[in-house]
């Protein structure tokens, strides 16, 4: 059995959607998790899924589009974008849809988002695979908790969670000991890195100070049979080959570090 790494539609942000399957496909990655976002290709099932056709790369999940800057995509009702996820991750044969806990000013989504999210995995058969975020501070200043009911999945009785390791950086936890309070409920993972400073700055792993190869070895030797998607910002690239080097040399980190073995 080998390991199985995806790519992040977001890692080759502001490329299309379009570009994103074609680096995947290209550099030999084993999956594609879709960003829905202001592209408006990540939007539409039909297209989505003849790119995973054309190039003969799988989705294996989707990530509901709940961040500032897509709060109209696919209208602004939040249950009306997770079931719309639902359906693209039908689909497209994902298994999982990726989402982050509520804003503070979405309050009534927020009263009953832990057992609407429950509600959701019954009825559609998808795990919502809720993401690690972090508080909201300057660079000297005190946390502020943007995110209800929090923003530490381990907290809450979520049957499926999203750690990623950006996010962990920022909230200054500590991502293994955040897995080992979830346990088997851990079902996908950002793979990325950070300096633990107030900017989600979503490294190439490595690069930061989150021990990103630890964490690995750590899903590894548990029985992690999840996801792991690369998820960095690449937008600083000056090249296509720069870009491309990050890719490359994300994958292979991932590779050297995380491994199933077969009984």
């Amino acid at each position: 059995m080998t390991s199985s790494i995806g790519l992040s539609t977001a890692s080759t942000y502001p490329e299309s959607t379009a570009h994103a399957f074609g680096w995947a496909a290209r550099l030999g990655f084993d999956a594609v998790e879709v960003m829905v976002g202001i592209d408006a290709m990540s939007q539409q099932i039909p297209a989505v899924r003849q790119l995973a056709e054309y190039h003969a790369i799988p989705v294996n999940a989707v990530h509901a589009p709940c961040l500032l800057f897509t709060q109209r995509v696919w209208g602004t009702a939040p249950w009306g974008k997770l079931e719309r996820s639902a359906e693209m991750a039908h689909e497209v044969g994902a298994g999982v849809v990726v989402v982050h806990p509520p804003f503070r000013w979405q309050k009534e989504y927020a009263a009953g988002f832990v057992d609407g999210i429950a509600a959701l995995e019954e009825s559609t058969g998808i795990a919502f695979a809720v993401e690690n975020m972090y508080p909201w501070r300057a660079t000297s200043r005190r946390g502020m908790d943007m995110y209800v009911p929090g923003w530490d999945p381990s907290a809450e009785t979520y049957a499926n969670a999203t750690i990623d390791l950006s996010h962990a950086a920022t909230s200054r936890s500590d991502a293994v000991a955040m897995a080992q309070r979830l346990g088997p409920r851990l079902r996908h993972v950002h793979l990325t890195d950070g300096t633990r400073s107030a900017k989600d700055e979503h490294l190439v792993p490595g690069r930061g100070d989150m021990r990103a190869d630890e964490f690995l070895k750590h899903l590894s030797g548990g029985g992690f049979d999840g996801h792991i998607v690369l998820e960095i910002n690449t937008r600083r690239a000056a090249t296509s080959a720069e870009r491309e080097r990050d890719l490359v040399e994300s994958l292979e980190f991932a590779r050297e570090h995380f491994s199933v073995r077969t009984p």
